[in-house]
């Protein structure tokens, strides 16, 4: 991880100057990283290229390239991202939103047209005009996010100090090949018992949990530019065949489809602006 990265400035503001106001940002090359905190307003963050990473007190969630992660009023998380990044910010207040599925943080795919909303909506003023083209932009931009894709990119932590000490080894190398019974011998748990606990206090199997962990690691390795097949072996995983298919089979994209897109989307953003 970089230890280069710049601290972002959370912006200064008691209340939303309009339901929803934007924030474009450009990350350079050594990332960004905000302090922990949490606003009195929903915030959802889209990655037009990059990869950021926002974690709450109980989980973290990674938004590749063209997805999206929304996190509640008053939930306090912080946001970084260990490569270049452009990102567009929505900060919503919660009575223009409606129903359950803004209760909880999650992460979304985007689709062109709600990614072309929100890129054209981030070049307006971000004091626009009531009654404006711009707010009816807005609005038809909100409903446009009600429809977006949830994707289970979001890891649970769990909360057990062994399974806790089981969980920092695999975030600090997620290649570890330890089986399920040496984990337990090292915190003093049987390897039944390390399965359900897992699964009592993240809602995943330890399996389902290590997966998800791996790919979230690949995700920041692929945009920093290493070859697949070294990002595999560096994920613990004995085939690039075998790494394919599990990238594939949770973001629905290969990944050379995924990064290959991301830059023409940068292109495609930048062209608009």
């Amino acid at each position: 991880m970089s230890n280069r990265r710049q601290k972002r400035l959370i912006p200064n503001l008691d209340t939303l100057p309009r339901p929803i106001y934007a924030r474009p940002e450009s990350w350079g090359p050594e990332g960004r990283l905000t302090d922990w905190h949490s606003h009195q307003w929903g915030q959802f963050s889209y990655a037009v290229s990059g990869v950021l990473n926002v974690s709450t007190k109980l989980a973290s969630y990674v938004s590749p390239p063209q997805y999206g992660i929304w996190i509640p009023e008053n939930t306090e998380h912080k946001v970084e991202s260990n490569v270049a990044a452009e990102m567009r910010s929505l900060y919503i207040n919660t009575n223009a939103l409606q129903g359950e599925r803004w209760a909880r943080p999650f992460t979304c795919e985007v689709s062109i047209l709600c990614r072309e909303l929100i890129v054209r909506f981030c070049q307006n003023p971000a004091l626009y005009d009531v009654g404006s083209k711009e707010e009816r932009l807005a609005r038809v931009m909100l409903d446009e996010l009600y429809q977006q894709r949830k994707v289970a990119t979001d890891l649970p932590m769990p909360v057990d100090h062994r399974l806790v000490i089981v969980s920092e080894l695999f975030i600090a190398d997620p290649s570890c090949c330890l089986d399920i019974v040496e984990l337990g011998n090292k915190v003093g748990l049987s390897g039944r018992s390390i399965s359900r606990l897992f699964k009592q206090e993240t809602g995943l199997t330890f399996q389902q949990w290590r997966q998800r962990l791996r790919l979230s690691s690949a995700l920041t390795w692929l945009e920093s530019g290493r070859s697949v097949t070294d990002v595999a072996m560096s994920c613990g995983y004995d085939s690039l065949s075998a790494f394919v298919a599990a990238f594939k089979s949770q973001f629905g994209r290969t990944p050379g489809q995924m990064f290959s897109s991301s830059k023409a989307e940068v292109c495609s953003a930048q062209k608009s602006e």
